[in-house]
């Protein structure tokens, strides 16, 4: 592919960045509304429908850890554009995925390509927006949450239509090929290249590190559950397909106006907390209203949930950049962050599912988010910005004081 003369603009990087995010989570999302139909083909169980949240999510952690060498072998672009590929792979062959097996194959390497993009993305939209990685970060946030909007309303309709379950899962390879093209056309060969000085052995001896990760998957863990289960608990309750679909749809779509609204709003100063607090009260009512009330009022409990999620998700992005200047090291951080959040949120579906069959319900599975939801707010407690430097032993020519 021939080198680009210029650099494209900021607006289409701004194209790419959206299009990029859109593509994250349909594949995850568009299962939920369909997992009676899928069980009746498959014959997989609650459990054994968790795998396909769970593996994606164990792999999002995995390939987060092995992001610096990526980067350093491939460079950030190639691994973009190759794990859409990936990505694009995964979701076509869900047309053909007839038994368990195969179809847990086809989650497996979504969540493949999603966790390199992941892993990569947020470094190079710290290196290509430098001065407005928050806002950035929220639209990227924002759109990957839109996009686990699309996939719920969007799969169940598609599959309808269709008469088959496969194609409400198989379309989303046609936006993952549009942004396979895209990228790979507007993503700069410059200006992603950079590698990190700090190495991924150096960023695990840090205990900020470690208090990223617990927090990350504490918050994650609470959306990969409410993406398995959410449409099957209204379901139980006496559902449509179609219905409760929508109601994932509105999660997702409060995630994403979130996502975007409330890095904008964190903007204004350096100190994260309150809006974290504030996202993490959001998830803790929803979850009560879930557990408790959960035909009060449905859609506004999905949407106080995903409003929480959504605005929490992408401030923990924006917090972990925070804490380093130079893009490829945050970038490495992000992705560690990501790494061992994944891993903690792949076990909450599956844990969920055993709630459900040992008590009957989903309550008691809500009621453990509305907990993990409460200790993310302590452990936001440490997030405060004069104290980054110093929590990440900072000795590196980025940080050296003038002479």
């Amino acid at each position: 592919m021939p080198a680009q003369d210029h650099p494209p603009s900021r607006l289409l990087l701004l194209a790419v960045v959206a299009l990029v995010g859109l593509n994250l989570r349909p594949f995850l999302t568009g299962v939920g509304p369909l997992a009676s139909s899928i069980s009746e083909a498959t014959g997989l169980d609650y459990r054994g429908l968790s795998f396909l949240t769970l593996v994606p999510m164990v792999l999002m952690g995995v390939c987060a850890f092995a992001s610096p060498w990526m980067q350093r072998v491939m460079g950030a672009r190639r691994a973009v554009i190759g794990a859409l590929l990936v990505l694009m792979l995964g979701c076509a062959l869900r047309l053909f995925a007839s038994d368990d097996g195969a179809l847990i194959g086809t989650a497996a390497l979504c969540g493949l390509g999603v966790a390199v993009v992941q892993a990569v993305f947020p470094g190079v939209i710290k290196a290509q927006f430098p001065q407005r990685v928050a806002p950035v970060m929220g639209l990227y946030s924002a759109m990957l949450m839109g996009g686990g909007a699309l996939g719920a309303q969007l799969s169940p309709i598609i599959a309808n239509a269709m008469g088959n379950w496969h194609f409400g899962l198989g379309w989303l390879a046609v936006p993952a090929a549009l942004a396979v093209a895209m990228s790979a056309f507007l993503l700069p060969r410059s200006g992603s290249q950079a590698t990190a000085s700090l190495s991924t052995a150096m960023l695990l001896t840090r205990p900020r590190t470690w208090l990223l990760m617990t927090y990350f998957g504490l918050m994650n863990g609470g959306y990969s559950s409410v993406i398995a289960w959410l449409a099957p608990h209204y379901q139980a309750l006496g559902w449509a397909t179609a219905a409760s679909g929508a109601l994932l749809a509105i999660m997702a779509a409060s995630q994403a106006v979130s996502a975007l609204l409330i890095p904008f709003l964190a903007a204004r100063g350096q100190d994260r907390r309150p809006w974290i607090w504030l996202t993490l009260a959001m998830q803790m009512a929803g979850f009560a209203g879930l557990a408790f009330w959960p035909q009060t009022s449905p859609t506004g409990w999905a949407a106080l949930v995903g409003a929480g999620l959504g605005g929490c998700f992408a401030l923990s992005m924006v917090v972990a950049l925070d804490h380093l200047e130079d893009p490829a090291n945050a970038g490495a951080l992000s992705a560690l962050m990501q790494g061992g959040g994944f891993l903690i949120a792949a076990a909450p579906p599956w844990i969920v599912a055993i709630l459900h069959e040992r008590t009957g319900s989903f309550a008691s599975g809500w009621l453990l988010h509305l907990a993990c939801a409460a200790l993310a707010a302590a452990l936001a407690l440490r997030f405060a910005p004069h104290g980054y430097a110093r929590s990440m032993n900072i000795l590196i020519p980025e940080t050296r004081p003038a002479v």
